[in-house]
């Protein structure tokens, strides 16, 4: 049996190609709108057994208002939000308002759909590791929210944080493992890895998150603080055994 739907996003182009995709699957779709400060109020007026929240910035202050308000005069309409890889306080906020399941803006179409069957039935639409994260972030939610750069920057290792500077500088694999004295294979494996904690599919979208947030410039001043130990190890001028400096004349 279909869902009787509506659909929000905060581009209108995508709310009405998401719920064209849906109407061919046999849901019913009663509205696609973009989120202007009437859409809670289309949600609240119209209904639906779910409501398809999209939006491109969970972490920001105010996203989840509308989800608060459907919730506080809709309580029965199960919001699924759609959005970016999230960070556990996007998906803990989207919790916190009411919502019933975070779907990636890349999921397939039948994952969308899985979701929606699964909000409406009162389960929680959300893949386990995300779900556990958002948890986490509820229970011991940190005092003051941290940056993006920051919080980035806090999941990258030392090495990882130095072959993203150069990532960014736009070396490649090989250039990566010369500069970095370590074989190719370990080079892709690290670039491989900083994708992935980044969350995104490319080494263009990693520089441009990276300079977007401000990250690559943390990420190159950790990088020269990580090599300077080495740097001053090696310049230094040895002491001999009673403290002085040795004679070099």
């Amino acid at each position: 049996m279909g869902v009787r739907l509506i659909v929000v996003d905060d581009h209108r182009l995508l709310a009405e190609a998401l719920a064209s995709a849906l109407k061919l699957r046999g849901h019913r779709v009663i509205a696609a709108a973009a989120p202007s400060g009437g859409a809670a109020e289309l949600v609240v007026n119209r209904a639906p057994e779910v409501c398809l929240l999209g939006t491109a910035a969970p972490a920001e202050p105010g996203t989840f208002d509308p989800v608060l308000r459907i919730k506080r005069d809709r309580p029965q309409v199960a919001v699924v939000v759609l959005g970016p890889v999230p960070s556990p306080r996007g998906i803990a906020a989207a919790f916190a308002a009411g919502a019933s399941g975070y779907v990636r803006h890349d999921e397939r179409i039948e994952g969308v759909e899985r979701a929606m069957v699964k909000a409406r039935a009162g389960e929680a639409a959300v893949a386990p590791q995300l779900l556990q994260g958002a948890f986490a972030e509820l229970l011991n939610p940190v005092a003051q929210p941290d940056d993006e750069a920051t919080r980035l920057l806090r999941m990258l290792t030392p090495r990882e944080i130095e072959v993203l500077v150069r990532v960014a500088e736009g070396e490649d694999t090989r250039v990566i493992a010369a500069g970095m004295g370590i074989a190719p294979s370990t080079a892709r494996t690290h670039v491989q890895r900083v994708l992935m904690k980044l969350g995104v599919g490319s080494r263009l979208e990693a520089a441009a998150l990276a300079a977007r947030t401000g990250l690559l410039d943390r990420a190159a001043h950790a990088a020269r603080a990580e090599r300077e130990p080495e740097d001053a190890g090696r310049g230094a001028v040895p002491l001999a055994r009673n403290g002085a400096a040795p004679d070099t004349g």
